[in-house]
């Protein structure tokens, strides 16, 4: 099994086990405000969206990102849209093949970016409902942020 196998199967069970037994507007400001703060107390500025479909629940921008960061999160929340993956898994799944999202899927990477940091809102019956994206970090520090406050949400039944 190559690493990059491995790891796509490791993002597929993350991915089953961070789902929601639903989510709600509170549950996207709970989740938004300890992104935040996860992301302050380590000293990292990040960008910060949440949608459910199309609507916006949560948007943040710390100080120190820009509008850049902006258009980073809108990209990878649309590669989550589209595929009902993480972000993350299509940056690994594309690296593995040495394809591009423009030459695999023939999609603009101006309006799609095939790297880490934006993950599905899956809620248990019903699939994914949205997205939680995170701009600003290095290599894969947008997903794990993601990850590890949605574990301790559910963990804690903050998140339902």
């Amino acid at each position: 099994m190559t690493k990059e196998s491995s790891l796509l199967e490791a993002l597929l069970r993350e991915e089953e086990e961070l789902q929601f037994a639903s989510f709600t507007n509170e549950t996207a400001l709970d989740i938004g405000m300890a992104l935040i703060q996860r992301a302050q107390s380590a000293g990292h500025a990040v960008t910060i969206d949440i949608r459910r479909g199309g609507q916006q629940l949560f948007h943040y921008a710390c100080s120190g990102t820009s509008a850049d960061n902006d258009d980073w999160a809108a990209r990878k929340a649309r590669v989550v849209e589209r595929f009902q993956r993480s972000s993350y898994y299509l940056q690994v799944e594309l690296q593995a093949a040495g394809r591009t999202i423009a030459e695999r899927y023939l999609l603009d990477p101006t309006q799609y970016a095939a790297y880490n940091g934006a993950f599905p809102i899956r809620v248990r019956g019903a699939g994914v409902i949205g997205t939680i994206a995170v701009s600003g970090l290095a290599g894969d520090l947008d997903h794990q942020l993601i990850t590890a406050v949605l574990r301790d949400q559910l963990d804690t039944g903050t998140a339902s």
